[in-house]
């Protein structure tokens, strides 16, 4: 592998246009490929879970929406390194130093696949015990440890994967990361109807589907970041960990939305669990039907953030604090525009995306059409707060990037999923989602607008060069 450039090595074009272009052109450019391949992403979990529904019933989608939680706390962790890392990355190329950025890329590729490894061959020794405690009932068991066994033996790929997606966009290149999910997306649908309708392996093949497809992603990623084509290279020199100066402050930054996503874990525990006791297995299979889907409305408004966080990394990097508000601003509308989208379908339009996941009849339809209606209720005020922590993330200050993610899933919605039910019953597990958004909404108006402030009083950008 080629030795990097040195620091003192200005930015190739395809990162320095990240300060000096319209900023509207730039979110576009950045973000219209990662909303595409979140989108391609969310696909992996309808595409399972349709055809589940369809090829195995409604003890398959139960034992799928078990077998979440283990799952996110492998993803968590290729968050924790993952945006911890790229936001390191990001202002070190918008500060022009070149080979630290180079030594980031290849500590975060080493914390990537080797832990997650590590802790999944940990998980898999006692899986049955995790899936008791998850909620899984002796009927649901058999289910949930098919698929979560082949889902866990391949989380290595699915979290390295996962970050150098990251870094493709953080390196300038967000066409690589959105190709790798389509490519991993259009394996996984072929897999899918292979595996499950023509071999007849049941959930089994919707799990190796899955693990084959974000293998593929995988090495897609990984073959650019070792092609010339890349402004950053791994290098083998560069996977010796560096505690002090990367791998501790990539942790730091990266703690809020893994705390976010550890949390998400947690409370489709505590979810899973309540919904168990008062609804049934039942209810848990439609839940996992509406996380299916809430996952498309989601998405793209992850790939819209996370297609902004590196352009307001680097900027604030360059002290360009203007263009930073003008990011966040222009990223806020943008995602409340998705949110209110995605509100209007699943009101408007609940039996229909039911009947995608379970057959026409079905009695899961009617408790899922009133369970997606309740818990929409609050989408269109979320994308505010949702862009407020990708901003902190961006600028690396962790405590109120996860302030505002914990709120939502811990803080408020799981005492809020805790005590309604003891007066409402299941109705009040679905009515804890949007009073928890709402909250969280407000807290939101306050910490982020004090951040905007600050930048107002910081140091105006310096003159450009003649």
């Amino acid at each position: 592998m080629d030795p990097a450039p040195s620091s003192s090595a200005p930015a190739t074009d395809s990162t320095s246009c990240i300060g000096t272009e319209p900023i509207l052109r730039l979110l576009l450019r950045f973000s219209i490929p990662s909303i595409v391949g979140m989108l391609v992403h969310a696909l992996y979990n309808i595409v399972d879970r349709m055809f589940i529904g369809h090829g195995v019933g409604a003890h398959g989608l139960a034992g799928v929406t078990l077998s979440f939680p283990l799952m996110m706390a492998m993803v968590s962790f290729s968050i924790l390194v993952g945006v911890g890392a790229n936001t390191l990355f990001s202002i070190r190329m918008g500060e022009g130093r070149r080979e630290e950025a180079g030594r980031i890329l290849g500590n975060a590729f080493g914390l990537l696949f080797f832990v997650p490894l590590a802790a999944s061959l940990a998980a898999l020794s006692g899986l049955d015990p995790l899936l008791r405690i998850v909620g899984a009932s002796e009927e649901l068991l058999p289910h949930a440890r098919t698929y979560a066994r082949i889902i866990l033996a391949g989380s290595a790929l699915s979290t390295t994967g996962h970050g150098l997606a990251h870094f493709a966009r953080s390196d300038g290149h967000p066409v690589v990361a959105m190709a790798s999910m389509i490519a991993g997306a259009a394996a996984n649908v072929v897999l899918d109807a292979l595996f499950i309708f023509v071999f007849g392996w049941g959930i089994a093949g919707a799990a190796w589907a899955t693990v084959i497809s974000q293998g593929l992603a995988f090495a897609w990623c990984l073959a650019y970041f070792l092609s010339p084509g890349a402004n950053t290279r791994l290098q083998r020199r560069h996977l010796r960990l560096e505690w002090r100066h990367i791998v501790w402050p990539m942790l730091g930054i990266g703690f809020a939305p893994f705390a976010m996503n550890m949390a998400n874990s947690l409370l489709n525990v505590v979810l899973n669990r309540g919904l168990g006791r008062y609804g049934g297995d039942d209810a848990i299979a439609v839940m996992g039907i509406l996380m299916a889907f809430m996952s498309l409305i989601f998405m793209p408004v992850f790939g819209l953030t996370q297609g902004a966080q590196p352009l307001i990394g680097y900027n604030f990097g360059a002290r360009k604090f203007a263009r930073v508000r003008h990011l966040f601003w222009s990223t806020a509308v943008a995602t409340t525009v998705l949110m209110v989208l995605g509100w209007g379908v699943s009101q408007l339009f609940p039996e229909r995306i039911m009947s995608l996941f379970v057959p026409v009849g079905s009695p899961l339809i009617p408790l899922g059409v009133h369970a997606l209606r309740v818990f929409t209720l609050a989408f269109p005020i979320i994308g505010f707060p949702i862009t407020g922590g990708h901003l902190f993330q961006a600028i690396g200050k962790p405590v109120p990037a996860a302030l505002l993610a914990l709120s939502r899933q811990v803080i408020l919605f799981i005492p809020f999923i805790l005590v309604f039910p003891l007066f409402w019953g299941l109705e009040g597990i679905f009515y804890a989602a949007p009073a928890s958004d709402t909250l969280t909404f407000l807290i939101s108006l306050g910490v982020v607008g004090r951040q905007l402030r600050r930048f107002s009083r910081l140091a105006p950008e310096p003159p450009a060069a003649p």
